[in-house]
């Protein structure tokens, strides 16, 4: 259950501060009981709500909801398409995959982008579930249409990892670096993770759909849910302002898209190799029951994984690779 009443209490737990019941109930023209069942909803969204009796609730850290205006003031430009948030939907991916098929972007410029405060289906590579609670990191679609077709797209992951990267690291984020093909680390964890997909191909051109997740806090009650070591932006120490990661990574985003487009990922293989913190590490791919061990050497011009097996240089592709370090 998530509707405009919801929405109410979630706009006034957002300061922090405490809110009774009974004045809830009386903004919004319902009982004390029925605010009671608006709460479990947050809280079922992920939302850390508590309360006391005799003051009200309250969420146990404030948030910043996202909004769109606030997104584009910190862009670093203008961004010519437009930008839209969503409180919960299934998946941003999804919401782009239905406005390609209802025909709503065919006249929008690329870079139109969905962010969501939570999203209930949130999925990562592989089918993985992305953990996506209520106002605690940042998740976002992004359509980008190529008009030379999906022989324009190969590297494409690597690149929005770039942007990612260069984007926190602007904001006085350290210690990051890129996992082929699409994730993003800090201090070795897992902070952000990318998924592109293919919605629609025409003869000549293809619509593409690049969702991002960015852990920013992320709630005791969520991270057992998670199966593998992540971080957070929060525990760098910054009070970065959610929106203001949002518009500088949208900007550097647009940017580097629109170089991509032009030149592909060729002109991109020296900065994806700066960030690559695999790099001339002993690693492993599993490629569904295949394995294969080796050392990580980069990506090449086409945004291949490069390995060293038997010392012979060769490069890896595919949407079922995975790729680990070998502890030594």
């Amino acid at each position: 259950m998530f509707n405009h009443i919801t929405q109410n209490i979630l706009n006034a737990l957002a300061s922090g501060e405490f809110c009774s019941g009974e004045q809830l109930g009386e903004a919004n023209n319902i009982s004390r009981a029925a605010i009671g069942k608006h709460i479990q909803a947050l809280q079922k969204l992920g939302l850390d709500v508590y309360s006391v009796t005799g003051k009200g609730h309250r969420l146990t850290v404030p948030i910043e909801l996202l909004n769109s205006e606030a997104i584009s003031h910190a862009a670093l430009s203008s961004l010519a398409a437009p930008i839209k948030v969503k409180t919960v939907i299934d998946s941003t991916n999804n919401w782009i995959k239905e406005a390609i098929a209802a025909g709503e972007l065919a006249n929008s410029p690329s870079g139109t982008t969905i962010f969501s405060e939570a999203q209930t289906q949130g999925r990562g590579r592989r089918g993985k579930q992305w953990v996506s609670p209520l106002g605690a990191s940042l998740y976002f679609s992004t359509h980008w249409r190529f008009e030379q077709g999906i022989s324009a797209t190969t590297g494409l992951s690597l690149v929005v990892g770039i942007a990612i990267v260069e984007a926190l690291a602007e904001l006085g984020i350290p210690n990051l670096g890129l996992k082929w093909p699409n994730d993003v680390y800090y201090q070795g964890r897992k902070l952000a993770g990318i998924l592109v997909e293919l919605e629609g191909q025409g003869v000549d051109s293809c619509d593409i759909i690049i969702g991002v997740g960015i852990n920013v806090h992320l709630p005791d009650a969520v991270t057992k849910e998670i199966d593998q070591p992540y971080a957070d932006i929060d525990e760098v120490g910054l009070s970065l302002s959610r929106n203001h990661i949002a518009g500088r990574i949208l900007s550097h985003l647009m940017t580097l898209l629109t170089e991509f487009e032009s030149f592909g990922f060729s002109a991109f293989v020296d900065r994806w190799h700066q960030h690559d913190c695999f790099i001339n590490q002993h690693v492993q791919l599993q490629m569904g029951q295949r394995q294969v061990t080796g050392i990580a050497k980069g990506a090449d011009a086409q945004g291949g994984l490069l390995l060293e097996v038997e010392q012979q240089v060769q490069s890896f592709f595919g949407g079922e690779i995975s790729l680990r370090k070998i502890s030594s």
